[in-house]
């Protein structure tokens, strides 16, 4: 059995899910997640802004199956600039920290040619298990 996962509010998914909730195995499947807010707006175009905006779309889809960021076991990152990425190392571990506190899954980061959405330069999805 599976439950779908979409945050109040948020518009519903056209062809793909934000989130699953596998309650065979309890674990939660988050969709890779961008730096636009729930109405699929992006309010900037900055790399750590969008990496905060994504973090905080990731948490409340794990809100919505009961967890939270502790719950985290893998996160993947895909990113269009690396450079972008190296540079703002710092300051992407401080927003990290504010949103998902320090709660560290098994982690990678990949660096694409282009996202679906035009603007977006970070898309991150993470594997849950409660």
């Amino acid at each position: 059995m599976k439950t779908m996962l979409s945050p109040e509010g948020w518009p519903r998914p056209k062809g793909y899910a934000n989130g699953i909730l596998s309650s065979a195995s309890n674990t939660i499947y988050v969709g890779g997640q961008i730096g636009w807010n729930a109405q699929q707006k992006f309010e900037s175009t900055g790399f750590v802004a969008q990496t905060a905006q994504a973090l905080l779309n990731v948490k409340a889809i794990l809100k919505e199956a009961g967890a939270g960021p502790e719950h985290m076991v893998r996160m993947t990152w895909y990113i269009t600039d690396r450079s972008a990425y190296l540079e703002n190392q710092a300051e992407i571990g401080k927003v990290y920290r504010e949103i998902m506190g320090k709660n560290y899954p098994a982690m990678s980061v990949l660096e694409v040619v282009a996202l679906v959405e035009e603007q977006a330069s970070v898309e991150i999805e993470v594997t849950a298990a409660i």
